[in-house]
């Protein structure tokens, strides 16, 4: 198991300890949020006018956008990060309002590519994904020059996986991963006799996270204490998930389609909770509330089927049913309360608390 998985796998949930000295253990009090966040955006963005990065272009090569970042030396022509016009270069803002902090951090992102093909697909922010990546961390180097102190903003790199064997959950991973892969798809790909894979079209990327995206005050496989981190990242593959086991996929309970969904703070309306009991429909195993489960309202028995099996509507059906799979009609999604499965904007009978 590569280090990163190791390290990157368990949710970091950061107390904050509020104390001018030093804890029981020894260790030093957490910095403050809000200041760590402002000293790290300062260190993302001069890192990224004083480096120019080079992309590798090379479609269906383990190497396919690859990129190294090397800082303009004095004098020099490069055309940095921050001004290039090659890849457009965005942001996300991502507020975080949990023990006792309350901190609107941005994610500045790069686009190489988005990512196409026939079965290109988005991954929501609780999905798995099968990614190859380089990670390094952002650090200050400070050098002794003719006498005088010169700071310069560098990176290192911590590691690389460049043919990944396993998915990683976005709800397992730092929060910075979680809302940047949902903003890129994948691409297609084939097997080859030798047995490794061909990847092409996939999505690909640069996120740049500050440290209270990441893992803040935590030293961890190298990285040290409250270092923003840079990934170059390529989107193989997703696996979709059912965090409520309720037979409908997370991604289809993202009642918005915005492709995130949250637990959010006690008295705040959530976009993705049907029944508004601050359950979010991802995480409900009764969306509508009415005392009747998600999966109890999506079953069914085939009237052909004399042993009245039970089975489960899928959340959307196919276009033409398939005749050799016996008792299952697949152009039945789950229908809304008169049974109708054919309006594509219908309220499922699982999100009607009418309906039982």
């Amino acid at each position: 198991m590569n280090t990163f998985y190791k390290i990157i796998l368990p949710l970091i949930i950061v107390t904050v300890f509020i104390s001018c000295s030093k804890d029981s253990s020894g260790r030093e009090p957490l910095r403050d949020y809000s200041e760590q966040y402002v000293k790290d955006l300062a260190n993302i963005e001069t890192f990224m006018k004083t480096h120019y990065m080079t992309v590798e272009d090379n479609q269906g090569s383990p190497n396919d956008q690859d990129v190294t970042f090397t800082i303009i030396p004095e004098g020099g022509t490069q055309v940095s990060i921050w001004d290039q016009t090659t890849y457009a270069i965005q942001s996300r803002n991502v507020t975080v309002k949990q023990n006792n902090v309350d901190v609107t951090y941005k994610i500045y992102y790069i686009k190489l590519r988005d990512g196409s093909g026939p079965n290109s697909k988005s991954p929501c922010n609780v999905d798995r994904v099968l990614t190859a990546y380089k990670g390094e961390y952002v650090f200050e180097k400070v050098e002794t020059i003719d006498g005088n102190e010169v700071k310069t903003i560098i990176s290192n790199e911590f590691e690389t996986v460049i043919n990944p064997q396993s998915y990683f959950n976005l709800t397992g991973v730092i929060r910075g991963w979680s809302e940047i892969f949902p903003l890129f798809k994948t691409g297609s790909y084939v097997g080859n006799t030798d047995g490794t894979i061909t990847y092409n079209d996939f999505g690909a990327g640069i996120m740049f996270i500050p440290s209270g995206l990441a893992y803040f005050g935590n030293s961890t496989g190298g990285i040290p204490a409250y270092s923003p981190l840079i990934f170059n990242i390529k989107l193989y593959e997703i696996e979709r998930a059912d965090q409520d086991g309720d037979g409908i996929f997370s991604f289809q309970e993202d009642l918005n389609g915005d492709g995130y969904m949250l637990r959010l703070e006690k008295g705040v309306v959530n976009p993705d909770d049907t029944d508004g009991d601050e359950i979010p429909d991802f995480l409900d195993v009764d969306d509508d509330n009415d005392f009747f489960t998600t999966k109890s309202e999506t079953k069914y028995v085939h009237p052909d089927d004399i042993l009245e099996t039970v089975r489960y509507y899928p959340f959307n059906g196919v276009g033409v049913d398939d005749p050799a799979t016996l008792f299952v009609d697949e152009t039945k999604g789950v229908p809304d309360c008169a049974d109708d499965f054919t309006n594509p904007t219908r309220l499922r009978k699982y999100r009607d608390a009418t309906c039982h």
